[in-house]
This record gives structure tokens, C-alpha cells and sequence, in this order.
């Protein structure tokens, strides 16, 4: 699926109805009979459960750099990849998702990502104060987190430390022992060899998990060469840089699958006013900065649900208290910013990904 061609620099109110049409159209096609075979035929043929713990940046989109079909991964965003499992609802979350996977026999690859830049630190994550160290760091402790609930044999439940660089939205792949694949450094020869490789990086990973594994390293390469060839064009020079100007708070996101758009903030973290805060700095900036228009500022709520009845009304209530909790923060940390604001509340029906927008209260 492309990006649907946005455009930046349009005025907020014509970004929004773009918004709104991507949603919908990206509701057509996951609900259509071809999409819905090839989830069927890939999940078949690949049938270890992928989740990505990553940034709220809006650059950073493993479905999109892998080639991943929607659907497939499950992500849970917060500021700078920030997690922490002893956080209540995002343990329970995690370990509800695990537990239903590992009933259905599946077993479960954590990808644990943080970003960067290599042509520019400023260009890294702005959740670490573009320390890529730190966050480098965090991510081995989220591991370290993992591998306490769920066990360090791997056998059935495997953290993966990733790494994302946005220039040429790169992987690099972390082994337990310190090693590290840089796929952007990888010759012709090693490509073809990229199975081999995978094996002696993670011995301990089992077969079929690597088998599912290499899908994505794959699909990272052909995504690599995609973006070398924009950068040949010269086309992508505005695509590494933050340009988002909406702030999206809960989940059920996966339609905005173009770069630099949207910053996306889970509800896992006790204390949401930080990220909420930071996003909002990052697009205020954006504007001071003539990188977007200074004509508005998009703030999001969206919750999904799987049954109408209860599970919908309780969808709507948390999704409603978000969205005044996110225009509460914004109005309290950013004054200026908040004259400028419009608020959208919605839910998401996660059998169709159709995004139902809310009245007022």
C-alpha cells in the first residue's frame, strides 16, 4: 500500500479530510476478500506472532520498512520506545496478547526498537534527547524485563534489541552476545547469504521463529534499495526530517503507515502527560521551524474494540477520557499551540480497521 501521496503543506483543514479518507480507504482494502487471504496465506505459511515495542515518531513504521502486510505486527508506541513492564497495563496487555498466542500454539518474537540517524544526531529520537546510547540501553533492560515474566530460554518467547536507522530506514540487528547485522552494509553475496547469518547472530532462536524472522530482513533490504533509489532522485530529503503534525493517543493506528505524519502515543505509560507534553513540543517546533504550516494541530483519540455492545461502549468511554486528558495537558503545557487545535475522538472496529469518529459528549 503507498502513502496516498500527503502533502505537508496544505492547510490543517484539507490535511484532516486527507486523514479521514486514508482511514477509510485503508478500512476498504484490509476488509477486502484479497487482503484477507493474503493475512490468511502469510500467518499459514508464518505463523510466529511478531509484536514491535517502538518510538511515537512518526519515521518510525517497521510494517512499512519490512514490507510487512497490515495486519500482521502488533505495536505498542511511546515516547522514545520508552516501556517499562512493571507498568500495569501494558503488562497486562502484553501478557494477555502472549498468553492467547501461546494457546493457539504460536510462539512470540518481541522486537524491542530504538532509532536514529546517522547522517544527524538531531535527526535521532527526540525521547532520549538524541542520545542513541541511552536509548540503546533502555531497550537491553526492556529485554532483561521480558525474559523475567516470560523466561531466558527463548524457547517460546524471544526479545529481539533492533535498531532503526531513519536515513535510510535501515535495521540493525542486535545478537545476545553484542554482535550486531547492519543490513544497510550488507554486500550482494552477504544478502544471499542472509539465512546463514541470522543463524550464527541468533543460535539460540528456534528455526521457524528465524524462518518468520527473515521475511521482514528480506523485505528491510528491498525497502533499503527503494529509499536509495528516492535519495538518487533526490526525493526523499523531507522525509527524514519531523514534520508531524497530528498527535494520535491510543491504538489501533496501523492506517497511518506514512512517514512523519503522526505522533503516536500508547496508553500504557501511569504518567501519559510526558509523551503528551513532548509530542506536543515536537510539533510546535515543527511549525517554528516552517517545516509544516502553523495553522493547526491535529489531536486524535482512538481506541479499538472487537464486539458491539459492552466492548464498544467501554471503547468509547476510553477513548473520550483520552482525548480530554490529551486537550487538558496540551491546553496546560501549550497555551499557544492549544489556540490551535482541533480534537477528533473516535473508536475502531478491529474486525474491518474502520475508524468510527465520535459526537460530542
Amino acid at each position: 500500500m503507498n502513502s496516498f501521496d500527503h502533502d505537508h503543506s496544505k492547510p490543517i483543514k484539507e490535511r484532516i479530510e486527507w486523514l479521514l479518507d486514508l482511514a477509510k480507504r485503508h478500512s476498504a482494502i484490509y476488509s477486502s476478500p484479497e487482503q484477507a487471504l493474503v493475512r490468511q496465506r502469510y500467518l499459514a505459511e508464518h505463523p510466529t506472532a511478531i509484536q514491535v515495542l517502538k518510538c511515537m515518531d512518526g519515521r518510525v513504521n517497521i510494517p512499512v520498512v519490512t514490507k510487512t502486510p497490515v495486519g500482521i505486527l502488533s505495536t505498542f508506541r511511546n515516547l522514545g520506545g520508552r516501556f517499562d513492564l512493571g507498568w500495569p497495563h501494558l503488562s497486562e496487555v502484553m501478557t494477555h496478547q502472549i498468553s492467547g498466542m501461546v494457546s493457539a500454539g504460536r510462539r512470540v518474537l518481541t522486537l524491542i526498537s530504538y532509532h536514529y540517524s546517522q547522517g544527524s544526531p538531531q535527526r535521532g529520537c527526540a525521547g532520549f534527547n538524541y542520545d542513541t546510547a541511552a536509548a540503546m540501553a533502555h531497550t537491553l533492560e526492556i529485554r532483561r524485563q521480558i525474559e523475567f515474566i516470560f523466561g531466558s530460554a527463548h524457547g517460546t518467547v524471544y526479545p529481539l534489541v533492533i535498531g532503526l536507522e531513519t536515513d535510510e530506514d535501515a535495521l540493525v540487528i542486535h545478537g545476545s552476545e553484542g554482535q550486531k547485522l547492519e543490513l544497510a552494509n550488507l554486500t550482494t553475496s552477504e544478502r544471499a547469504t542472509l539465512h546463514l547469518q541470522l543463524a550464527a547472530l541468533l543460535p539460540d532462536m528456534p528455526a521457524q521463529m528465524r524462518a518468520d524472522l527473515l521475511p521482514l530482513l528480506q523485505g528491510n533490504l528491498e525497502h533499503i534499495d527503494d529509499i536509495r533509489a528516492q535519495n538518487h532522485r533526490r526525493e526523499r530529503t523531507l522525509d527524514i526530517e519531523h514534520r508531524e503534525w497530528m498527535i494520535c493517543l491510543g491504538r489501533g493506528f496501523d492506517f497511518l503507515h506514512t512517514p512523519n505524519v503522526a505522533l503516536i502515543i500508547g496508553p500504557y505509560s501511569p504518567n501519559l502527560s510526558l509523551p503528551i507534553h513532548r509530542a506536543a513540543g515536537i510539533v510546535q517546533s515543527n511549525m517554528e521551524a516552517g517545516r509544516i504550516p502553523d495553522d493547526g494541530l491535529l489531536v486524535l483519540a482512538s481506541v479499538p474494540y472487537d464486539e458491539i455492545g459492552v466492548d464498544r461502549a467501554r471503547a468509547e468511554m476510553k477513548s473520550r477520557f483520552l482525548a480530554r486528558f490529551g486537550v487538558e495537558v496540551i491546553r496546560r503545557e501549550h497555551p499557544d499551540l492549544a489556540t490551535k487545535m482541533t480534537m477528533l475522538t473516535a473508536v475502531l472496529d478491529w474486525r474491518s480497521r474502520e475508524l468510527e469518529l465520535l459526537g460530542g459528549e
